[in-house]
């Protein structure tokens, strides 16, 4: 099979008030007949997103900005190309932005790679979706939490005495095991 998926980076450059670096990242195969919106949905997915109900935009080197214009009630700013639009628009060696949550601001740094890819060898399949391949660095919170029933104001727990000892017995090195 010729290579004719895009390798697309993707960077987290900052979010939720905070620049990242070194930037987590990750590289996605994609289909040049996948949507932007297919992109979009990896992203968050391969990001650890979790609250899925905040608006998202592609901005182009050019200043085309692209979005699911249903998101928008009417109001998306002039210009707005919708997120169905394909991505056989993107050309090998392309910068682009990604922003999730347009309120806490989530940018990435997108790039497309010289060289296109063969899926089979990336993913062992050819994925109905954009999908990532590859990946590093540490995934912030989407909110900043730390733990479960993080406030942003209270101290951490604190951590149980015993190493582990607060897990049940299923794997060795958990928790009490009865009888010892």
């Amino acid at each position: 099979m010729s290579r004719t998926w895009l390798s697309i980076r993707v960077e987290l450059v900052s979010g939720h008030g905070a620049d990242f670096w070194p930037r987590p990242g990750r590289i996605f195969a994609a289909a040049r007949t996948h949507c932007f919106t297919e992109l979009a949905t990896a992203i968050d997915a391969a990001f650890g997103r979790w609250d899925l109900s905040h608006l998202h935009q592609f901005t182009l080197a050019d200043g085309t900005e692209i979005s699911p214009l249903e998101w928008w009630d009417d109001e998306a700013p002039e210009g707005t190309v919708d997120g169905a639009a394909t991505l056989s628009r993107l050309k090998a060696g392309e910068k682009f932005a990604y922003v999730f949550d347009l309120g806490d601001y989530w940018a990435h740094l997108c790039t497309v790679a010289e060289q296109r890819i063969d899926p089979l060898k990336a993913l062992g399949e050819r994925p109905s979706s954009p999908a990532p391949y590859w990946g590093w660095g540490d995934l912030p919170d989407q909110y900043a939490r730390r733990w479960d029933g993080d406030d942003g104001e209270s101290p951490q727990p604190k951590r149980p005495a015993g190493e582990l000892s607060d897990l049940p017995p299923i794997l060795p090195g958990w928790g009490e095991r009865p009888g010892r």
